[in-house]
C-alpha cells in the first residue's frame, strides 16, 4: 500500500521521506547527546562546571557525537524514495567526508585533553609532551584530508597515496619547517635544554625573561617588562642563548660590582689611623695579624729597616680589602658555602676597580637587589673611616667651585 502510494505521488513522498530522514537523524543526535552523554558523565561524577573549574575540556565527546546523525543519514538515504541515484551517491559521499573530519576534529581534541592532564603532572614542566601533540595533529588531519578527498569522488585512498610519491619534494619544502622544529623540539627534550619556567637570555632575539610555553614551532619567553617574544624552535639549537637554570637551582645568585676608588687617596696608615681601624670589631684580628707579620719582615732587614721607604707598612686600601671581606662573610644574606672575593682589577682611568664577587643566599630577583643594594649602601659610606675616596667624573658643580677658587670676587 505505501509503495503504490509513493508511485502515485512521487514528489510528495521524496519530500516525506527527506523529512523523515532529517528527524530521525535529529532523534538521534538529541538521544546521543541529551541522555546518552549526560548520563555517562553522571555516572562519572562529571559537570560541565567542574570540568571548566578544572581545565579539562570533554569537547571531543561532543565532536565524536556528530558522527551518529551521520551515520542515519548515510545510511537511510537509500530509503528514501523517488530520490535520484546522483543525489544519493553525493548525500553519502558528503556525510563519510563529514564522519571522517569529525572523527579527526575529536582526536585533536582528545589529545589537548591529554595535554592537559599531563601538563598537571610534577615533572610536566621537565617533560613538555605539547610539540609532540600538535606534530600527531598535522598528521591526523594531513590523513583526514586524504581520506576526506577519497570519501567525495568515492574512490580508494590508495591511489591518492601512490601519487604523493611525486609530491614528496613540495611536500618537503611546504613542511620544512615542521620537519625542522620537529628534531628541535626531540633534542630539547632529550637534552633537557630548556623547560617552562626557566630564564633564558637570548640577546640577539631581545628575549630575557621566563619560558611560558613550548610547542612545536615556537617557544614563548615573557620578558620582564611583561611583553612576549616568540621564538621558532629550532633557533634553541643553532643560535647561543643563556639559561640561568642553574643559578635559580644552586640556591645562590651572583653578585659582581666594582668600588671605583679615587688612587690618590691611596696611602699607607699612620699608627693614629691604625688606633682608629682598631674599633672596628671586623678588623682588630687582622690587625693584629698583619701588624705582627710586618714587624717580622722588617726585623730582617736590620739596618736597611730603619729607612720608612725600605720597610712594609699597612695601607689603607688593603686594611678596606680585608674589612670587606670579613664584612661579606659575616653578612646574615651572604651564601657562605659559595665564592666570596674582593680583589682589585687594573687600574683605569675611572679610578681603581675594587671588585667585590660573592653570592646571595636566594634568587628571588627583589630579595636580591636588596641585599645588593644594601651592601653597597654600607661601604661607600664606611669609605672615609679608611681615607678612600670613590672616583666620579667632574660635574658641573665642581666645575663652578672650581673655577669661583680660582678666581675671587674683588672687593667693591
Amino acid at each position: 500500500m505505501i509503495d503504490s502510494w509513493s508511485a502515485e505521488n512521487g514528489l510528495l513522498a521524496m519530500w516525506l521521506g527527506l523529512v523523515l530522514l532529517f528527524i530521525l537523524a535529529w532523534c538521534a543526535n538529541f538521544l546521543v547527546k541529551h541522555i546518552l552523554l549526560r548520563g555517562v558523565f553522571h555516572l562519572l561524577n562529571l559537570e560541565k562546571q567542574q570540568c571548566e573549574q578544572r581545565g579539562l575540556d570533554f569537547r571531543f565527546v561532543a565532536r565524536l557525537a556528530n558522527v551518529v546523525p551521520a551515520l542515519v543519514i548515510s545510511t537511510l538515504i537509500h530509503k528514501v524514495p523517488k530520490l535520484p541515484d546522483l543525489l544519493i551517491q553525493i548525500t553519502v559521499n558528503v556525510t563519510n567526508a563529514f564522519v571522517v573530519l569529525t572523527i579527526a576534529i575529536g582526536l585533536t581534541n582528545l589529545l589537548t585533553l591529554v595535554n592537559s592532564l599531563y601538563s598537571r603532572r610534577p615533572d610536566a614542566r621537565h617533560k613538555p609532551i605539547k610539540g609532540y601533540i600538535q606534530l600527531l595533529n598535522i598528521v591526523i588531519y594531513a590523513i583526514a584530508v586524504i581520506l576526506m578527498i577519497a570519501a567525495l569522488f568515492d574512490r580508494s585512498p590508495l591511489i591518492l597515496l601512490s601519487g604523493l610519491g611525486a609530491m614528496a619534494a613540495v611536500l618537503m619544502l611546504i613542511f620544512q619547517d615542521t620537519l625542522l622544529s620537529l628534531v628541535a623540539s626531540v633534542q630539547i627534550s632529550s637534552n633537557d635544554v630548556i623547560r617552562v619556567g626557566d630564564w633564558v637570555e637570548m640577546p640577539q632575539l631581545n628575549a630575557d625573561g621566563d619560558v611560558i610555553d613550548i610547542a612545536l614551532h615556537t617557544v614563548k619567553v615573557q620578558n620582564w617588562d611583561k611583553t612576549i617574544t616568540t621564538i621558532p624552535t629550532r633557533r634553541f639549537m643553532t643560535d647561543p642563548f643563556k639559561n640561568w637554570r642553574g643559578m635559580q637551582e644552586s640556591g645562590g645568585r651572583r653578585i659582581k660590582r666594582s668600588l671605583m676608588l679615587d688612587q690618590q687617596s691611596i696611602s699607607f696608615l699612620s699608627k693614629e689611623q691604625i688606633n682608629a681601624l682598631s674599633r672596628f670589631k671586623l678588623l682588630q684580628q687582622y690587625l693584629v695579624e698583619k701588624q705582627a707579620e710586618i714587624d717580622n719582615w722588617n726585623a730582617q732587614l736590620a739596618e736597611q729597616g730603619k729607612e720608612p721607604v725600605n720597610t712594609r707598612r699597612i695601607t689603607n686600601i688593603g686594611t678596606f680589602r680585608a674589612y670587606v671581606l670579613h664584612y661579606l662573610k659575616n653578612h646574615a644574606g651572604i651564601h657562605q658555602q659559595m665564592t666570596i672575593l674582593v680583589r682589585q682589577l687594573s687600574p683605569a682611568a675611572d679610578g681603581l676597580p675594587l671588585e667585590i664577587y660573592c653570592f646571595t643566599n636566594t634568587t628571588v630577583w627583589v630579595a636580591y637587589e636588596g641585599i645588593q643594594s644594601d651592601i653597597f649602601d654600607h661601604l661607600y659610606a664606611i669609605l672615609p673611616e679608611f681615607g678612600l675616596r670613590v672616583y666620579q667624573h667632574p660635574s658641573g658643580l665642581d666645575l663652578r667651585e672650581l673655577k669661583l677658587i680660582a678666581s675671587p670676587q674683588q672687593p667693591d
